[in-house]
This record gives C-alpha cells, structure tokens and sequence, in this order.
C-alpha cells in the first residue's frame, strides 16, 4: 500500500517536471541558439585573423587580443561607451521616475501622456536619427535657433568633439525614457494604498511619502529597470552611426565599441580583431551586471 502511495507520488512529481521542461523549452531554445551559440561562435572567431571572402582563416591564437589592449583607439572607445552610459542611465531613470509618479495620480488625459512618452520607444531609430540630425543642424537647425533667440551663438553639436557625445546621449536619454517609465508605473501600481493611507495619517507629505514609502518600495523594479539600461547603453550603436561618420572630426571621441566592432568587421573585413572587440565588452558587461547583483542587496527592498 505504501509503495504504491510513493510510486504515485513519484509519477506525478515526474509529470510536473515534464510539464515544467515543456513550457519553459521554447525560452531556452532561444536562449541557446540567439544567445549562447553566437557567444561561442563569436570566441571562436577572435582566435583567427579573417581571410579572404570569408573563407582560409588562419589560426593565431590570442594575437587578436594583445593587439587590442595595445590599441589606442579600443580604450578610447571604451571610455566613450562608458562615458555614454553614465550620461544615459542616471538621468534617463530619474525622469522616467518622475514622470512615473506624475503620471501615476488621477490626473485627466493620463492614457494619452502615457502613450506619447512612449511613442519614442517603438519610433524606428532611423526615423529618430534623421529628426535629431536636423534638430541639431548647425545652420538651420531648431535647437540652435532657439539658442539664438536667448543670445546664445550656435553650436556644433555633431562636430565638435566635447559636445557630440552629450548630443548623442540627449537622444539616447530620449528615446529610453518612455519604456522605463511604463515599467517604473507598473512598479508603482503594486504599492499597496495601505502604506499611503498610514503615511497620510502620521501625516507624512507628498515629498516625505516619495523617500520613505514609494521609493523604497519601488527599487525591485528599479532594479531591474539600471540593469537593463546599463545593458543597452553598453551596447549603443545605431544613433552614433547615423550621425556620426568616421570622417567627422567627432569620431575619436564618440564611438563606442560597438561601432568599433562594426568597422573592423565588416568596414574593414577583420571580422576575428572585430570578434575579440565584442569578447571585451562582453566581458566589461558581465563584470558591471556580477558587481550589480552584489550591491543590490543593500539598497533593494523585497519586503
């Protein structure tokens, strides 16, 4: 009798596991074939230098990377990815937390606001590339002539090496804002009222409440929100190719290592070189993500 109870138990437990593997099957087989195969794939690949049409690569082992630690120009592109990054991720999550909050309140027309900051989000990066081009055009460009009307003399915004890279992360700033503003409203909504109506009775302000009961409550999501932006600024590529070309006087100091791997593997047909530049910011992300989960027991309430 007893043997039978463990065997049904046993089956059952199988069963779940069956149904478990199943339904989770479709994400790992996506994990596996768009992420980790090309990540192997892509280790593989900076072992060899490139030959001719794709075709004869010659094994030299970790060549590839000793000539990009001593290349100045991979440093200077990493230093602009990073620089990118903390211009982008600070700013783009305190103005999504912001408007989050605004827009969480029982205001009139809430559903429109939220869809136009969002709008950015699903906009094509070229169509939102060529809109900024002209934004900050330095001869007829609106930015410029609004400057103009305060006094202040135009500004090449793409051309000059210490402005570009402010001018590319306004856009990056930009175009971000809306998708972490819907996930940082979700993370709001699932504050209990509770907290609020408590806060309200030791009669706690709207400021006081944001610190200590919104705030606080919310850093799941906002988590989660500095992981994924980190990522993706990390990986910028498209807003700089489009406004900045190699031969623009910005270049040096605006592209980022994204766009380095690009030109070396398909510009200049050194796809193994360009192969070792991805490993680099590869490994640079998974350092700052390992460092992230580390330092987010301290301030990350799951309470």
């Amino acid at each position: 009798m007893m043997g039978k109870w463990v065997n049904k138990v046993s089956r059952s437990t199988r069963n779940e596991w069956l149904w478990a593997w199943f339904l989770i099957a479709p994400t790992i087989i996506g994990l596996v074939v768009l992420n980790i195969i090309p990540i192997i794939r892509t280790a593989h690949m900076s072992l060899f230098k490139s030959g001719d049409f794709g075709r004869n690569h010659i094994f030299i082992g970790l060549d590839n990377y000793v000539r990009m630690f001593h290349d100045p120009q991979v440093w200077q592109a990493v230093v602009n990815t990073l620089l990118y990054t903390l211009l982008v991720v600070p700013f783009s999550i305190i103005f999504a937390m912001l408007i989050a909050v605004f827009l969480n309140r029982s205001i009139k027309g809430k559903s429109i606001y939220r869809t136009v900051y969002f709008i950015p989000m699903i906009a094509a990066p070229a169509a939102v590339t060529m809109v900024w081009r002209w934004l900050y055009n330095s001869n007829f460009g609106l930015v410029n002539y609004m400057l103009s009307l305060v006094g202040i003399p135009p500004v090449n915004w793409t051309t000059n090496p210490q402005v570009a890279i402010i001018s590319i992360a306004i856009i990056g700033i930009w175009s971000i804002v809306g998708y972490n503003m819907v996930l940082l409203l979700a993370g709001l909504q699932e504050i209990p009222r509770d907290y609020y109506e408590a806060s309200d009775i030791d009669g706690a302000g709207k400021v006081r409440q944001f610190f200590t009961v919104t705030l606080p409550l919310v850093t799941p999501t906002l988590f989660f929100v500095m992981v994924t932006t980190i990522i993706q600024s990390m990986q910028v590529f498209d807003v700089i190719y489009m406004m900045i070309d190699i031969t623009n006087p910005a270049y040096e100091s605006t592209v980022s290592l994204v766009y380095l791997f690009y030109n070396n593997s398909f510009r200049y047909s050194d796809k193994g070189y360009g192969s070792a530049i991805v490993m680099l910011l590869l490994a640079i992300i998974m350092l700052m993500t390992v460092i992230q989960l580390r330092v987010q027991k301290k301030w990350v309430n799951y309470n």
